[in-house]
């Protein structure tokens, strides 16, 4: 009919049902996401709730409880922290050269020119017409210092010969003490409780070339310091003279007017005195192989004033009389002359040197007059030269005074005159290694 409406039909409706739910369900779907999104979004900028935050931290805890606990229980059963990350060792820091980068420079990586050939060299060699430079010493500086040693002349315990009475003859409460022969009391404690020695070896010395070894007995009232070393300069004369000789000077009674020669009147004092020096010296110059060259080396006794008490007992028990090559004597004779002219008649390889002033000349005229009614032949000038067998007394101005004795005798620096001597004698075993001005005469 023209107008009418028509029916649905029941598929149609069915289709419109089935739309409707599925939109209701989309919307649903929209709006259970949008919403905790925008409660988010709105927290967004306020401040944290505490009751949210502390159960969040409470399941962290447990949480990292966990995680630890599993973690150690891999570390205890597979490895520790230093195995697996074991410290650097010095050379992954720093590697050698042959474990880092090689070092190249600029012409390394300029064109290289073409390697000619080489001539097959001959089966001989060819004789240098140039001087071959001799082997030379590495250069060094004088070596001066004081060392302990147990063979010095103190501390001594022993008896005095003079007397055969022990040395040490005074005592009060603890202390112990010599009375000297002037009636004055010297303690142990104080005077003769020194046992060091002074060394030197001149940077021109060399242990593989003929030397000697200068004792040097220093006189009453000294030190080593003070008086060998500053105001006799005793090891710059030995090292002036260009000898190849080094000095051992032992500490005597300190800083009195005594004589005693502590262990050097004991038999064989002088024999340890240089066989213990000898060890000393070889690890001062460097080498430990020269000890035995040093222990049999010649030996020179010089004893100035109150120094001719040990230089006259070493001569008779020292026990090594024989490798002395010559003994010197400065303002000394004050006694032992027996000693004296019993070592010059009996050892004619050596030298004998003896000057002096006016308080000792009636003791050298008189050691002179002995010598020779002996048949020796006795010189009284320094001016020839120093031979195996010389005996030589020389008597030096009133200008010259004892204090100064050491430094000006018959010359300036008389100790360093007898080395050069000495040294130009071949036979009296001393080479002369360095140069030097000769010394001039204030006679």
């Amino acid at each position: 009919m023209v107008g009418a409406v028509p029916k649905p039909r029941a598929d149609i409706r069915a289709d419109r049902t089935t739309s409707g739910a599925r939109g209701r369900a989309l919307r649903t779907a929209l709006i259970s996401a949008l919403v905790p999104l925008s409660l988010t979004l709105v927290q967004c900028g306020k401040a944290p709730n505490p009751a949210a935050l502390a159960a969040n931290s409470q399941a962290n805890v447990q949480a990292n409880v966990q995680v630890v606990a599993k973690t150690n229980q891999q570390v205890a059963s597979n490895d520790t922290f230093e195995d697996r990350f074991p410290a650097p060792q010095f050379r992954e820091r720093f590697p050698s050269a042959s474990e880092g980068f090689l070092q190249r420079q600029m012409s390394d990586f300029s064109p290289k020119r073409a390697v000619q050939p080489q001539p097959e060299q001959a089966p001989y060699k060819v004789a240098s017409l140039a001087p071959q430079a001799p082997y030379q010493r590495p250069p060094r500086e004088d070596l001066t210092t004081l060392v302990s040693m147990k063979s010095s002349a103190f501390p001594y315990f022993g008896n005095n010969p003079a007397s055969d009475a022990p040395f040490l003859n005074i005592s009060k409460g603890d202390r112990r003490g010599h009375r000297s022969y002037s009636g004055r009391v010297f303690w142990q404690d104080e005077t003769y409780n020194d046992n060091r020695v002074l060394m030197h070896v001149p940077e021109h010395f060399d242990v593989r070339k003929p030397g000697v070894i200068v004792v040097f007995f220093h006189g009453n009232g000294a030190t080593l310091e003070r008086d060998v070393r500053d105001r006799q300069l005793v090891p710059q004369q030995i090292t002036d003279s260009g000898a190849n000789a080094i000095l051992l000077a032992p500490q005597m009674a300190v800083d009195a007017a005594d004589s005693s020669a502590g262990k050097f009147w004991q038999a064989g004092g002088l024999k340890r005195f240089i066989d213990e020096s000898a060890n000393h010296l070889a690890r001062l110059t460097g080498d430990p192989n020269s000890a035995r060259a040093f222990a049999n080396m010649p030996i020179v006794i010089v004893g100035y004033s109150g120094g001719f008490l040990p230089t006259a007992w070493s001569l008779e028990v020292g026990g090594i009389s024989d490798r002395v090559r010559g003994v010197v004597l400065l303002d000394a004779v004050y006694g032992e002359m027996d000693k004296f002219a019993s070592w010059i008649e009996s050892h004619r390889s050596g030298f004998f040197v003896s000057s002096y002033t006016r308080y000792t000349a009636r003791r050298d005229r008189e050691l002179m007059s002995t010598l020779r009614q002996k048949g020796i032949t006795v010189s009284e000038d320094m001016d020839g030269p120093l031979r195996p067998g010389s005996v030589v007394f020389v008597e030096t101005g009133d200008g010259i005074t004892h204090r100064d004795y050491v430094t000006r005798a018959w010359t300036r620096d008389p100790l360093k005159d007898v080395l050069v001597k000495m040294s130009a004698t071949p036979s009296l075993a001393l080479t002369r290694v360095a140069s030097t001005n000769p010394s001039p005469s204030s006679r």
